[in-house]
């Protein structure tokens, strides 16, 4: 989601596709800038038009109508970064096979970086590596010359790119100034002023003879690739909000092994806060629960799967991450008839979600590799540092286990102090079972071992860690758990493996917000900029939950949970606010 469009032209569901026709305006090309940090400058650099600002990220030099606020989100660096290390791995397996190696600025031998590994006590990090296709290449190199393909060069035999939403251009910039082997990149959007923009900023760039603009649905654009038989290596899909309508198209398009990467940011939905929704838009009930973020990850990729067996393929997950305010996967797709693959109905709690992608989300292998290719170039990109953390996380997360509990949860469920995370992996693995932690989550244990095992763990805390059970209800779920006697003894001493390496290493792995209001960006308008309402709404409810409640009075001010439901038996007396769902039916009649 790199930027918006102009609302009055981009219908909700249709706002980009590829090939078709442009509205360039013509200006005086310059050379991109080669800062691999973002910034925001107004200046009078020639192409500039009036008011009109350049934002610098990677080695893109984008311009932007600074009237609009919202076109240009910096949150989403990190997602563009990620996205250029994947293509370019994905891009280096894929060419080899057609004799192809792909050459990057600053990439000096490859560095592995085994972190689930020890031999005696001491972490094998760094190990020279050589991908198979290319020691391939490299023995048969006198007996079949090959090709090298830079950054910056068309390759006739590289890889064609689709950013079915490209906005102002700026993922689709970065491709062509920093990713080798491309054939072509076509970047669309439904707004006329955001095709030519795309234009502009292709120009700016020197790239017009790799990325083409396009006014298109995106729809449309990947059913007539599907149609011509021109189908597209990767197609990447980063939407407002949801991706839903396009992936039905997006499964067809795609070639044969290609490269799907799809942007989720409707995640109040993914995440349970509405679950009709949910299910009407990707076939799966989600749950509000502690492990949603995972949830969602396996939601979207049951989604795809499901479609793309309509037609005979199925899906290959090489990454999927939950990061900030939206989650992102990347996944190959690939067409074998008799291929199915399982999925899981999840129940909790007398709630049904589901069905959800029950397989494992990662391609450890793969992912290893562009962990490898950042260690060994970690100046390529401004967010390397924190992408080592997340792909290191992966790299540590038990593959064939779904979802995760979350240990201040289930201590707050009896009501006792949290043990240390170190203290109760330990506790785990004393008990025999594996366990690891999720880049989903910072406080998520994932283990195989049962229910019943955690609450054993739990009840022996408990004993060393009472809690006044005199105060606890005789209904409540802490009294029920805490009644009965565990049937093992915990241990809680702390094992040198219950440490993964990724925390031992002090990698970046849960970043906090840099500034206040870090999240997504509103929808653009015409004009730009953000409405005063919204500005508002945002001000009320910023860190609503670290500013307590004094005064119950100011309860009223927050709307009826019960009387929403129906149920609120106190009328006039309830210390919440009624009006609110008053006023919408109302409005409603």
């Amino acid at each position: 989601m790199d930027s918006k469009k102009e609302p009055e032209e981009s219908p909700d569901t249709t706002s980009a596709g590829a090939d078709s026709t442009t509205t360039a305006v013509p200006i005086e090309e310059t050379k991109p800038s080669s800062s691999t940090e973002s910034s925001q400058t107004s200046s009078t650099e020639p192409g500039l038009l009036p008011g009109e600002t350049v934002v610098r990220e990677g080695k893109a030099a984008i311009l932007f109508p600074s009237a609009n606020e919202v076109f240009y989100n910096p949150v989403q660096e990190f997602n563009r970064d990620l996205t250029c290390s994947v293509i370019t791995e994905f891009a280096r397996e894929q060419l080899a096979q057609r004799g192809i190696r792909i050459l990057i600025p600053g990439e000096k031998d490859r560095v592995v970086v085994q972190l689930s590994e020890e031999k005696n006590g001491k972490v094998d990090q760094e190990t020279s590596e050589q991908p198979e296709n290319e020691q391939q290449m490299e023995e048969e190199g006198d007996k079949k010359e090959f090709i090298t393909a830079s950054v910056g060069e068309r390759c006739e035999q590289g890889l064609r790119v689709l950013e079915g939403l490209a906005a102002s251009g700026l993922r689709s910039v970065r491709f062509a100034l920093e990713l080798p082997g491309l054939k072509s990149i076509t970047a669309n959007d439904y707004s006329a002023k955001a095709a030519a923009l795309i234009a502009r900023n292709a120009q700016h760039n020197n790239v017009s003879h790799i990325l083409q603009a396009s006014q298109r649905d995106a729809s449309m654009v990947m059913y007539e690739a599907r149609g011509r038989k021109e189908l597209y290596d990767v197609i990447d899909l980063d939407p407002y909000g949801s991706p839903s309508p396009f992936l039905d198209a997006a499964v067809q398009a795609v070639s044969e092994g290609g490269l799907l990467c799809i942007t989720c940011t409707d995640m109040a939905v993914m995440a349970g806060n509405s679950g009709e929704t949910c299910y009407s838009k990707y076939g799966s009930v989600s749950i509000k629960s502690k492990y949603c973020h995972e949830m969602a990850l396996r939601i979207i990729l049951h989604s795809l799967d499901q479609r793309a067996a309509v037609y005979q393929r199925y899906i290959e997950p090489l990454l999927s991450v939950s990061v900030d305010f939206y989650i992102r996967v990347f996944v190959r797709v690939k067409t074998v008839p008799h291929l199915v693959l399982m999925t899981l109905v999840l129940s909790l709690y007398l709630q049904l979600g589901g069905p959800i992608w029950a397989e494992p989300i990662h391609d450890i292998t793969f992912v290893q590799k562009v962990l490898s290719a950042i260690s060994g170039n970690p100046t390529r990109f401004r967010t390397s540092k924190r992408i080592e953390g997340v792909l290191s996380m992966v790299t540590e997360e038990l593959q064939d286990i779904p979802l995760y509990y979350v240990l201040d949860h289930l201590s707050s469920t009896v009501h006792c102090n949290t043990p240390s995370m170190l203290q109760f992996r330990s506790a785990l693995l004393h008990a025999g079972y594996r366990v690891s932690l999720s880049h989903a989550c910072k406080n998520a244990v994932k283990t195989d071992a049962p229910a019943e095992v955690l609450w054993n763990i739990i009840r022996c805390w408990e004993k060393s860690n009472p809690v006044k059970r005199e105060r606890l209800s005789e209904t409540s779920p802490a009294h029920r758990i805490l009644s009965k006697e565990p049937t093992l003894q915990a241990c809680f001493e702390i094992r040198e493996d219950a440490n993964p390496q990724s925390r031992k290493r002090h990698l970046t792995r849960f970043q906090e917000n840099p500034q206040a209001n870090w999240g997504p960006k509103a929808r653009a308008k015409a004009g730009g900029g953000i409405s005063s309402e919204l500005e508002d709404k945002r001000k009320q409810f910023q860190g609503k939950r670290k500013k307590p409640i004094t005064d119950s009075s100011q309860l009223k001010s927050f709307p009826c949970k019960k009387f929403r439901k129906g149920t609120c038996t106190y009328g006039d007396k309830c210390c919440y606010s009624h009006e609110h769902e008053q006023e919408t039916e109302e409005k409603m009649d």
